[in-house]
């Protein structure tokens, strides 16, 4: 079974995040550096890496729904990756991504470390919505009750 590779996309840092094999579980996975490296360039080979079959990308709205001046940007920089990858470009709403990501990073300070940015943490976030939201729900899985 194939991956999904989620981007949390800003101008500076690209947070990515991979799920499990069976697409139940997101974590993150690194943070690229626009500044240093092609960003479409590295995203396609972490595609290629992880054996990914689609990429969830974080769509920057308004709290009231309408897509917010990033989104223009997260909408150019996915047009580029549409151009060399051959794989569906899923858009999820990242609204609060941000502060659930400080606040999961905030309940494990004091445990070992883990080493993820906020960033990457984001782009989990973003992928596991993704993937609740796939999942179908107990009463549509449930056999008739007559």
């Amino acid at each position: 079974m194939a991956r999904a590779l989620a981007l949390d996309i800003g101008d500076r840092r690209i947070g990515v995040a991979i799920s499990d094999r069976t697409k139940l579980i997101a974590r993150p996975l690194c943070v690229i550096d626009r500044a240093r490296e092609d960003a479409i360039a590295r995203v396609a080979a972490l595609v290629a890496e992880h054996d990914a079959d689609e990429v969830v990308i974080g769509l920057p709205l308004h709290s009231d729904g309408r897509l917010s001046g990033q989104a223009q940007h997260v909408q150019s920089f996915a047009d580029g990756l549409r151009a060399c990858l051959n794989i569906p470009l899923r858009f999820v709403d990242e609204r609060y991504t941000t502060q659930d990501a400080q606040a999961i990073i905030a309940l494990n300070r004091g445990r070992k470390r883990s080493g993820a940015s906020e960033d990457a943490v984001a782009a989990a976030v973003i992928l596991q919505r993704y993937l609740d939201a796939q999942r179908p729900t107990q009463e549509a899985d449930a056999a008739p009750s007559w």
